[in-house]
C-alpha cells in the first residue's frame, strides 16, 4: 500500500475512534444535578441555563441575609454523563457570555451532588465541589483570574491569552493515570499529575457555576484509550 494511502487509512481509523457524547437529538445518556435546564438544540448545540423555582423568596424571607444570599448564589448545577471513563481524550467546544463562568469535570465520583445541595456534605469533608473530589477544567471569561480558562482548577493555572472572548472556543482534555493535559484552541494551557489519592475514573460533567450562569457546548466527543 502506498504511503499516502497508509496515512489516509490511519487518519480514518483515528477518526473512527472518536464518538460523540450526545446522540444528536436529546439528552439521553446524561443526568442533571441542581436547579437547571439543559436543552439540545436542532443545530447540535447544548444550552445550559439556570432555573429559579422559588421566585418570590429565592434566598429566604426578606430582608435577606448576606449568608443566605451567598448560599443561594453559589449553588452549582451540573450535567453529567451516566457512563464513566478512565483513560481518554475529550474534545469540547464552548461559548460563554461576558463574565461567564463554567467548567468541565472529570473523575468526579460525587457527580456534583454536594455542590448542587442535593445531599448533605459528608462529615469531615471540607471541600465538597467537583474540583476537590475529582477535577474541574476551568472555563471563565476573565484572564485575570488566578485560574483562567484551561486551568486544572486548584492545581495548575492555565496559560492566558488562549481564549477568544465572545466566540466559540475549543478545549481538549487528555486524562491519563499520571497526567491531565489541557489544550485551549490547540495550544497547551496546563498540565498536572493530579492527586494520587483521587479516583482515576468517573463521569464527565458540564458546569453551570452560579445562579446567573448560562453556557453553550457543541461537538462534545470522546476517544477512549485501552
Amino acid at each position: 500500500m502506498k504511503p499516502i494511502a497508509l496515512l489516509f487509512l490511519a487518519s480514518l481509523m483515528a477518526a473512527q475512534d472518536w464518538k460523540p457524547l450526545f446522540n444528536g437529538k436529546d439528552l439521553d445518556g446524561w443526568e442533571k444535578h441542581g436547579p437547571c435546564q439543559w436543552t439540545y438544540l436542532n443545530d447540535g448545540i447544548v444550552l445550559g441555563q439556570r432555573t429559579h423555582e422559588n421566585r418570590n423568596e429565592p434566598f429566604g424571607p426578606w430582608p435577606a441575609t448576606a449568608a443566605n444570599y451567598r448560599h443561594w448564589l453559589n449553588q452549582q448545577a451540573w450535567l453529567y454523563t451516566k457512563a464513566e471513563y478512565a483513560n481518554f481524550d475529550l474534545h469540547v467546544e464552548f461559548l460563554i457570555p461576558p463574565g461567564g463562568n463554567s467548567g468541565v469535570s472529570i473523575r468526579d465520583t460525587s457527580r456534583g451532588r454536594y455542590a448542587a445541595y442535593e445531599e448533605p456534605v459528608p462529615a469531615g469533608m471540607k471541600d465538597s465541589t467537583p474540583a476537590h473530589i475529582g477535577y474541574e477544567i476551568q472555563i471563565i471569561d476573565d484572564d485575570r483570574e488566578k485560574f483562567p480558562t484551561g486551568s486544572v482548577y486548584t492545581f495548575v493555572p492555565g496559560k492566558t491569552g488562549l481564549q477568544k472572548p465572545g466566540q466559540w472556543n475549543a478545549m481538549d482534555i487528555e486524562s491519563r493515570p499520571d497526567m491531565i493535559r489541557v489544550r485551549v484552541n490547540g495550544v497547551i494551557a496546563a498540565e498536572s499529575p493530579g492527586d494520587p489519592q483521587r479516583s482515576k475514573s468517573g463521569p464527565i460533567g458540564l458546569q453551570l457555576h452560579d445562579q446567573f450562569s448560562y453556557v453553550m457546548f457543541r461537538n462534545v466527543r470522546i476517544r477512549e484509550l485501552r
